[in-house]
C-alpha cells in the first residue's frame, strides 16, 4: 500500500516541478529580452567607452639660467600661485656680470660724448677755417688793386725815364713798390691754398669724428643690451609659478646645481580639466560637435558629471605615436582604430567636486546622439 501511494504521488511532483521550471525560464526569456530591447534601444541613441582618462595642462618648472639652489619655498604637493616664489638660486655671479655691464656702458657712454665734442670742434675750425679764407680773398683782392695801382705807376715812371723827366731813383721806388705788390699777390695766393687744405682737412676730421659718433653711439646701444640682459639674466634667478594650480613631487635641496632648462617639478591646474575619450572608429558615425555627454568617474562612482564634446582629433591614437604603424611594411591585419575626443565639463557643476578629480583618473562616458 505504501509503495502505490508513492507511485501515484511521483507524476503530481514531477509536473509541479516542470511547471515551475516554465515559469522560470519563461520569466528569463522576459528579462532577458527586455534588457536586450533596452540595451539596442539605448544604443541607438547612445556610444560609450570606458577608454578614457581626465586630462590636465601640467605647467612645467624650467630655470632658464643656470646656478646652484639657495632658497626652496614650496613642497610636494603644495597650492601656489601666478607669481609665488618657487625657488631662488644663488644670484651673486649675475650681480658680478650686471656691475660689469653698467662699467661697459658708462665707458661707452662716455666715449660718445668725447665723440661727439670732436665734431663740435671740427665744425669750429671749419668755421675758422672758412673765415680765413674769407680773409685771404678779401686780401688777394686789395693786392689786386694794388698791383694794378703798382704797375700803372711803372709804366708811367718807365716812360718818363727815357725822357729823363723823373731821377733814376723815383723809378726804382716806382719798379720795387711794382714787384712788392707782386709778391704780396703771390703769398696770399699760397695762404689761400693751404686754408682752403685746411678746411679740406677739417671736413674730413669730422667725417672721422661723425663715423666715431656712430660706432660710439652704436657701442652704447651694445652695452645697453648687455645691462638689459645681465638684469633679466638676474631676474631669473628668481623661479616664480607661471600659473595657479597645485606642485607634484618637489625633490630639490639648498646647494644642489640646476642646469638652464632642467625641469624641476610639474605645476597642475585645479580648474583646468577635460576628459579624452578614445572612441573606436566605427562609434563616430552619428557622433559630432557639441553632443551631451554623461560622465561617471571611477573613483567616484556614485556621482554623475555633465560634459560636451568640443572636438575631434585630426589623426587616430596609433598613428601619433612614437613609433605608428606601417601597413606596408608587413602582413596587414585590420585592427579598428580609436580617435580621442575631446569632452569638456559643463559649467554649474560643484566645483568642490571637479577640483577632488585628478588628472589621469579613468572615467566612463556616455555620448547622447541626437
Amino acid at each position: 500500500m505504501e509503495n502505490n501511494n508513492q507511485t501515484t504521488a511521483n507524476p503530481t511532483e514531477k509536473k509541479s516541478g516542470n511547471k515551475g521550471f516554465a515559469i522560470v525560464f519563461i520569466l528569463l526569456i522576459l528579462v532577458g529580452g527586455t534588457y536586450g530591447v533596452i540595451k539596442y534601444l539605448h544604443a541607438q541613441k547612445h556610444e560609450e567607452t570606458d577608454d578614457a582618462q581626465v586630462v590636465s595642462t601640467i605647467s612645467p618648472v624650467i630655470p632658464r639660467v643656470a646656478g646652484y639652489i639657495k632658497e626652496v619655498h614650496v613642497s610636494d604637493n603644495q597650492l601656489v600661485h601666478k607669481g609665488d616664489t618657487l625657488v631662488v638660486l644663488d644670484n651673486r655671479d649675475y650681480m658680478i656680470t650686471l656691475a660689469q655691464a653698467e662699467a661697459g656702458l658708462a665707458s661707452a657712454t662716455s666715449n660718445a660724448s668725447v665723440a661727439g665734442a670732436g665734431i663740435h670742434v671740427a665744425q669750429a675750425n671749419i668755421n675758422t677755417s672758412k673765415v680765413d679764407i674769407g680773409t685771404v680773398e678779401a686780401q688777394i683782392e686789395s693786392a689786386k688793386i694794388n698791383l694794378w695801382r703798382a704797375e700803372q705807376d711803372f709804366n708811367r715812371y718807365e716812360n718818363l725815364i727815357k725822357d729823363h723827366s723823373i731821377t733814376q731813383q723815383q723809378f726804382e721806388q716806382a719798379l720795387a713798390t711794382k714787384q712788392v705788390a707782386e709778391k704780396q699777390l703771390v703769398i696770399l695766393e699760397s695762404q689761400k691754398q693751404a686754408a682752403a687744405r685746411q678746411a679740406a682737412a677739417v671736413s674730413t676730421q669730422k667725417s672721422v669724428s661723425t663715423s666715431q659718433v656712430s660706432v660710439a653711439s652704436a657701442t652704447v646701444k651694445q652695452r645697453e643690451a648687455e645691462v638689459e640682459a645681465a638684469k633679466l639674466n638676474l631676474s631669473y634667478t628668481i623661479i616664480t609659478a607661471a600659473i595657479d594650480g597645485q606642485i607634484g613631487k618637489v625633490n630639490l635641496q639648498p646647494g644642489q646645481f640646476l642646469s638652464a632648462g632642467q625641469s624641476l617639478f610639474n605645476i597642475v591646474p585645479v580648474n583646468d580639466k577635460w576628459v579624452v575619450a578614445n572612441f573606436k572608429e566605427t562609434q563616430l558615425t552619428k557622433m559630432k560637435v557639441g553632443q551631451k555627454v554623461s560622465i561617471k568617474v571611477d573613483a567616484y562612482p556614485d556621482t554623475d558629471l555633465e560634459g560636451t564634446i568640443s572636438s575631434f582629433s585630426p589623426a587616430t591614437g596609433a598613428s601619433q605615436s612614437l613609433l605608428p604603424p606601417d601597413n606596408a611594411s608587413g602582413n596587414f591585419v585590420k585592427v579598428v582604430q580609436r580617435i580621442p575626443v575631446r569632452i569638456n565639463f559643463n559649467e554649474g557643476q560643484d566645483p568642490a567636486f571637479i577640483d577632488k578629480i585628478r588628472a589621469g583618473m579613468n572615467v566612463l562616458v556616455d555620448v547622447h546622439l541626437n
